[in-house]
Formats: C-alpha cells, sequence, structure tokens
C-alpha cells in the first residue's frame, strides 16, 4: 500500500449570546436579621416575581406578653420584687394563679391580706379576662400563595 494517509478534522463552533436585561427580580425584606434573639418582636416577609411584575412586602408582630415578662424580670433584677410581681399580675392568667394560691398579686403597694381585701372592695380593678385571639396567619398565606400563582398565571 502505498500513498498518503491524511485525517484531518475541523471543529468550528460560533456561540452568539444576546443580553438584553437581567431578569427581574423582586426581593423579600430581610426582617430582623441582625441576630438578636433578645427582641418581643417577630418579624415576616413576602415576595412573589412574574417575568412582569414583582412585589414585595415585610412587617414586625410586637409581642406584648414578652415585653411584660422581659419588664419583670429587669425589675426583678434590680431589687424591686413586689413591681416586678405587679407587672406580671397584669396578665389574668397570673392574677388567677396567684389568687388561687393564697398569694394575692399587689394591690397599689399592698401585699398579703390587706392586697386581698382590698381586691375584695375594687373588684373591677381586676384584669379582665382576654378571648384567644383566632390565628388566621395560615389562612392569611394561603390567600397569598393564591394570589401570587393567579399573578403567575397572567403574566
Amino acid at each position: 500500500m502505498s500513498g498518503d494517509v491524511t485525517n484531518r478534522n475541523i471543529n468550528d463552533n460560533k456561540i452568539e449570546q444576546k443580553v438584553i436585561s437581567p431578569p427581574p427580580t423582586a426581593i423579600a425584606p430581610a426582617m430582623m436579621s441582625g441576630g438578636n434573639n433578645d427582641l418581643c418582636t417577630t418579624g415576616s416577609s413576602a415576595a412573589v416575581q412574574t417575568q412582569i411584575f414583582g412585589i414585595s412586602s415585610g412587617g414586625t408582630i410586637r409581642d406584648m406578653n414578652c415585653e411584660r415578662l422581659k419588664n419583670a424580670k429587669t425589675l426583678y433584677d434590680m431589687g424591686m420584687k413586689v413591681a416586678a410581681v405587679a407587672t406580671l399580675c397584669q396578665d389574668r392568667r397570673v392574677w388567677d394563679a396567684m389568687w388561687n394560691a393564697g398569694t394575692p398579686c399587689p394591690f397599689e403597694g399592698e401585699i398579703g391580706e390587706k392586697a386581698k381585701a382590698l381586691w375584695n372592695v375594687f373588684p373591677e380593678k381586676i384584669p379582665a379576662k382576654e378571648e384567644p385571639k383566632k390565628d388566621d396567619f395560615y389562612k392569611k398565606t394561603g390567600w397569598g400563595a393564591l394570589l401570587g400563582i393567579l399573578m403567575f398565571a397572567l403574566f
């Protein structure tokens, strides 16, 4: 066999990309992201993005019972034990527990039997019972998800 054996491979690749604009992005605000867990608020945020329209929102929820507990602890740490108990007694559940234990909550600086007598004279000053609030967080979240899906389908 004689002759010239030539093997030749030619690969020619050409890639063209044209970027008109970056994709739109709705970013949910960072709520309470400082890492401080010693706060009596809870943050929540959400964002929805379609091809054209994006929206984001956020907010905080204040926990009043958490604030009451922190205030009572601070008063107790400063040596103001009666004031600390009086702060806790603003919650009707604590007031009932103290009354049922035979140690009534302080009444305008009076403690013990004097406080019990004053509570009997002025029952209108007893903290009101709070009805449990219906937690509709999941219902609201469901409506938000439904709205997001609807917006996605429209655009």
